[in-house]
């Protein structure tokens, strides 16, 4: 499994951006698909998770304003995000296990200027 993730930039505060995250290879038995930021100096944290039947995990910031839905016939997981906050900008990384494997993709930078 492969993982692209795209969609990052620079906004301002209040703004909204949308993460897309492709996935090539053989997509078949993920069980789950998230979003995931690391700040300078920082673990990196989760942001939300989608499992295989739909059910959604957000990390307590976020809920409200962000929002992870995924498209299977693109094979793409997306997250919208609005609201957005100084506190928001990370390099945002896409994830995703299949079976007992967990894959990344590459970061995509997020930059929220006040």
């Amino acid at each position: 499994v492969q993982l692209q993730a795209s969609g990052g930039g620079l906004v301002q505060v209040g703004g909204s951006l949308r993460l897309s995250c492709a996935a090539s290879g053989i997509i078949l038995m993920i069980r789950s698909t998230g979003w995931y930021r690391q700040a300078p100096g920082k673990q990196r944290e989760l942001v939300a998770t989608m499992s295989r039947g739909g059910t959604t995990n957000y990390k307590d910031s976020v809920k409200g304003r962000f929002t992870i839905s995924r498209d299977n016939a693109r094979k793409t997981v997306y997250l919208q995000m609005n609201s957005l906050k100084p506190e928001d900008s990370a390099v945002y990384y896409c994830n995703a296990w299949k079976m007992n494997n967990e894959y990344w993709g590459q970061g995509t930078q997020v930059t929220v200027s006040s």
